[in-house]
């Protein structure tokens, strides 16, 4: 055949996993993207175990994960899914302030950081941007990193402060899930759990266990 005369091939379009919690979210989303010409969500999932079943299944071309998570978070599934397939991008798309997760996304293997409340065309392009092997991050996070990257002074908050795991537990904490809940939902011991609470109590300033748990929920209800 003529190289002239064969049918031109359309490009395929990418293939997008979902993986949020909330069936709202993902419905909404799913819709949005499956509206772009060159983007179509090709499965979702509800929590870590089930999220990682699908990339092994589904063989994805991105991976957007709400940091939140029921269980395992996010940012621990980004870790999980960077360990096993090093070359597949993912995009954390959260509630919470950037200044806290953003640069934590990143260390996990994350390429973007994208928060819910901006406008839908800022989440399109974070997608396309990380297909494209990019990074991408809010205009006033990259500044933010920049300034702390040559040396300038940026104000760093208390929760700042926290590891990516004492995080995860202050979290939990805000949600109102016990010690003992905690500790099983992330296979670690009582006692553990408990020691990570003290760590949280003195990085935060907070004299007893009542205060953490009022701060805790406080915040998740703010975020």
């Amino acid at each position: 055949m003529d190289a002239k005369a064969k049918p031109q091939m359309k490009h395929a379009r990418a293939r997008v996993l979902l993986v949020d919690d909330h069936p709202i979210v993902r419905q909404g989303l799913a819709q949005l993207i499956n509206n772009e010409p060159d983007l179509v969500v090709c499965g979702e999932a509800d929590h870590a175990a089930a999220a990682l079943d699908a990339v092994e299944a589904l063989r994805p071309d991105v991976v957007i994960v709400d940091i939140a998570l029921k269980g395992t978070d996010g940012l621990e599934l980004i870790k999980r899914i960077r360990s096993r397939w090093p070359t597949l991008p993912t995009v954390a798309l959260s509630m919470h302030d950037e200044s806290l997760y953003a640069e934590r996304v990143l260390h996990a293997g994350g390429q973007g950081y994208v928060m819910k409340q901006e406008a839908t065309e800022n989440v399109m392009f974070a997608i396309r941007r990380v297909l494209g092997g990019e990074v991408y991050l809010s205009p006033a996070m990259q500044a933010r990193l920049l300034q702390r990257l040559v040396g300038g002074k940026v104000e760093r908050a208390p929760m700042e402060s926290l590891s990516d795991r004492e995080l995860e537990v202050f979290r939990l904490l805000g949600e109102g899930r016990s010690t003992r809940e905690i500790a099983d939902t992330l296979q670690l011991s009582v006692k553990t759990i408990e020691s990570y609470r003290e760590h949280i109590k003195r990085k935060l300033n907070l004299k007893n266990a009542a205060e953490l748990i009022l701060y805790a929920v406080h915040w998740a209800t703010e975020s």
